[in-house]
């Protein structure tokens, strides 16, 4: 990593691959160092808690809740290292409040599904990567074959994008599981 300057990490992957998990990993190694961080999360994210960032295996750290990507400017000033949670949720405008961060000095590191429940990129998130400096890309393990989960399935079929859930509504399966299913769908 570099040692002086900023930078973008952007930690991404399917559901249930353990990208908040690694998140505030990486959180608390910042407090550890005695180094100022702001931590946020997009203010319609309320599924567990709604002022913390919480894994699915509830793991948690306070956050700041934002209604959209200028907030987390404004409220990063004073901070060295900021992290963001859930930001396919954010507006587009995150990329460049990402890249300024960044150009500032401050470490940026960024946490979200790359894609959605169809398999289509997921808001912000194929330009985040774009201009990251590192991308981790984690998996969870498909439910129905024990291999690798791409994936994040929807149990039910409804069009929005957007449908905040966790395993009442979603599961993490295979390429191959996700190619089969989308086959019968277009029989």
């Amino acid at each position: 990593m570099p040692v002086q300057g900023g930078w973008i990490e952007v930690i991404t992957g399917g559901m249930f691959s353990g990208k908040t998990e690694e998140l505030l990993r990486r959180v608390r190694r910042v407090q550890l160092a005695g180094q100022s961080i702001r931590l946020f999360k997009p203010d319609i994210d309320t599924r567990y808690h709604p002022t913390e960032v919480v894994s699915h295996d509830q793991t948690r750290l306070q956050a700041i809740p934002v209604p959209n990507s200028q907030s987390l400017y404004l409220l990063s000033s004073d901070a060295q290292v900021i992290a963001i949670d859930e930001a396919q949720f954010f507006d587009m405008g995150i990329v460049e409040v990402a890249d300024r961060l960044a150009d500032s000095g401050k470490r940026v590191i960024i946490a979200g599904l790359d894609m959605d429940y169809r398999g289509r990129p997921f808001g912000p998130m194929p330009y985040l990567m774009a201009i990251a400096e590192f991308v981790t890309k984690l998996h969870a393990i498909c439910v129905y074959t024990g291999e690798l989960a791409h994936y994040s399935h929807r149990k039910e079929a409804t069009g929005e994008q957007i449908r905040l859930g966790h395993k009442d509504l979603y599961e993490p399966v295979s390429r191959r599981i996700f190619r089969e299913w989308r086959c019968q769908l277009k029989e």
